[in-house]
């Protein structure tokens, strides 16, 4: 399961540079996240980076990109295997 941003979002910055894959970004009012990039940390850490980070707690799973650890695993590979 990606994770979103939710409009509680205060653009504070920290969570952008903290995304090893680059998922992050500044969207028209709030930080995005691109959901074909998110593997909420797998592969990289044991938990998502962002929401560590996070001072307002706005960085929930998206109820609406469901996907297993193995899903995530899989979809770090390749990614890994792009940047190669």
């Amino acid at each position: 399961m990606a994770l979103m941003i939710t409009d509680e979002c205060i653009n504070c910055d920290v969570c952008e540079p903290e995304c090893p894959n680059g998922a992050i970004s500044p969207g028209d009012e709030i930080y995005v996240i691109d959901p074909a990039l998110c593997t909420e940390c797998v592969g990289h850490y044991d938990t998502p980076q962002c929401v560590e980070v996070c001072p307002v707690d706005c960085i929930p799973k998206d109820p609406d990109m469901v996907e297993s650890k193995e899903a995530l695993m899989a979809k770090y590979e390749q990614l890994m295997a792009l940047k190669a």
